[in-house]
């Protein structure tokens, strides 16, 4: 499956795992288009051409990121979301990919992959392979959370849009023309090495502009270096919560990591410990 590689955000520094990333998903039958390993951050402009032109190469199948960081935000006035609906393609990435992510569904209904980049691949796990390959592969299995651990904050049964990703990433877009729409919406949010007084600002700033007001449902992923009980007593002690919450440490930047499909129709269960596909 022709595979071709973006840098929306920053580079990857070590020149090994960007050799190792292409090896390990070579090995997995993706053949990678572009395996020069770039030396510097594009400008915006080289970005948006970079993302263009992946979208129109008919031969292309999966654009994937090579690493996250912080640049996709500056990307979206200047994206042709007419040129990325036509030309429809699985495109894959997190952390600060979560923006495009979310706005290229959002804009074009396309669904997107929340999954592993390339310097993830670089030093990965059996199962976060197996739940790539799962998502590339249409999803056979439609339970998400097969084999991973979760936790019940909030016990109850619902169905809504998946959306979300990195917290602090996402949150700079509310109170602009790309603040995501969460009416509906089964969110799930995740951090890493934020203190504990930065995730609060952001959460609380969530709750002020009533995005979790009409969601269906909330998953925690992993919060490196707090304690996912932390976040949700923050939003316990500022909102009635009426939706089913649960958490799942393999959403995030962890080493075991579940690829999530943007924009698809899911059921969270708590009951069950459930988060299917429909």
């Amino acid at each position: 499956m022709n595979t071709y590689i973006i840098t929306p955000s920053w580079i990857i520094r070590k020149k090994s795992e960007f050799k190792k990333g292409i090896k390990i998903l070579e090995s997995l039958g993706f053949k990678i288009i572009n395996k020069n390993f770039p030396t510097k951050i594009l400008s915006i402009k080289q970005k948006v051409n970079q993302i263009h032109k992946a979208f129109l190469d008919e031969n292309i199948k999966i654009i994937i990121a090579q690493r996250g960081g912080y640049g996709c935000i500056k990307l979206l006035p200047y994206l042709n979301f007419e040129v990325i609906k036509h030309n429809p393609k699985i495109f894959a990435g997190f952390s600060d990919i979560s923006i495009l992510l979310n706005i290229i569904y959002e804009k074009t209904g396309l669904v997107t992959l929340h999954s592993p980049m390339i310097i993830n691949f670089s030093n990965t796990t059996k199962f976060t392979i197996n739940s790539f390959m799962n998502a590339i592969n249409s999803f056979k299995n439609k339970q998400l959370f097969d084999k991973a651990p979760i936790k019940v904050f909030k016990h109850g049964k619902s169905q809504g849009i998946l959306k979300g990703g990195n917290l602090i990433t996402l949150t700079s877009t509310i109170g602009t023309p790309w603040e995501i729409n969460t009416k509906d919406c089964i969110l799930f949010l995740e951090e890493v090495n934020e203190e504990l007084y930065k995730v609060d600002r952001a959460i609380t700033q969530w709750i002020l502009a009533k995005k979790f007001n009409s969601i269906k449902g909330l998953i925690l992923g992993d919060f490196r270096g707090l304690k996912v009980e932390e976040v949700f007593r923050i939003l316990k002690q500022q909102i009635k919560i009426t939706f089913p919450v649960v958490s799942c440490k393999y959403i995030g930047h962890v080493k075991n990591k579940i690829t999530l499909p943007i924009g698809a129709k899911v059921q969270l269960d708590t009951f069950n410990k459930s988060l299917l596909l429909l």
